[in-house]
């Protein structure tokens, strides 16, 4: 017969393991970026190499997969005076994404608490309000000391970093960051729209 003490390391041991084994899902959402691995990061430039939540399902989403495209990268919120450009950035990403644009979407609460909502409620008000398609993700800080990762890299290469809601960052090919948008450029904007063009134009 086992001893009581053998009995209860093997009852902790199967319980430890059980609890390792949860998938993510059941965990804490978070915004954190995870490390890519470096096999990954070899042909992808240094500012996308994170990983974030998608915003639908928690899925972990590598930016690298972005690596190649002209990104432009902005901090959304559903209940702002500056709400209605996820339309112009949804027209945006349907016109030029087959020429290498993708819009990434990053929800933030900072501004005015006006991001208040769960995952679920952003992406059903996103998607069934203004059909956004372009790739979204978990809500986190785009600025100071909890930033995200890729904010953190953001404000290193230009300086610049959120006001408000729906500021605009825009990358090369190359991961280069081009240019920093505040929120009253819209995305129809002439000198936005000619910026992308041009950086569309340009080879890797």
């Amino acid at each position: 017969m086992k001893h009581p003490s053998t009995i209860l390391s093997t009852v902790l041991g199967a319980a430890l393991l059980a609890l390792g084994a949860m998938p993510a899902q059941a965990q804490t959402s978070t915004a954190k970026a995870r490390p890519v691995p470096a096999a990954a990061a070899q042909s992808c430039p240094a500012i996308l190499q994170h990983e974030f939540p998608r915003l639908q399902d928690d899925a972990p989403q590598n930016l690298c997969q972005y690596a190649g495209k002209v990104l432009l990268v902005v901090n959304t919120a559903s209940y702002c005076g500056f709400t209605h450009q996820y339309e112009g950035l949804e027209a945006l990403h349907a016109k030029y994404q087959d020429k290498g644009l993708v819009v990434l979407g990053f929800p933030s609460n900072q501004f005015g608490k006006q991001e208040p909502g769960s995952s679920k409620e952003i992406a059903d008000f996103c998607f069934n309000t203004y059909g956004v398609k372009f790739p979204m993700f978990a809500k986190s800080d785009v600025r100071g000391d909890e930033r995200n990762a890729l904010y953190v890299d953001l404000f290193k290469a230009t300086k610049a970093e959120p006001k408000w809601n729906f500021n605009k960052y825009l990358l090369d090919r190359k991961g280069k960051v081009l240019s920093y948008y505040p929120s009253d450029v819209e995305p129809d904007n002439t000198r936005l729209v000619s910026a992308i063009e041009k950086a569309l134009g340009q080879k890797m």
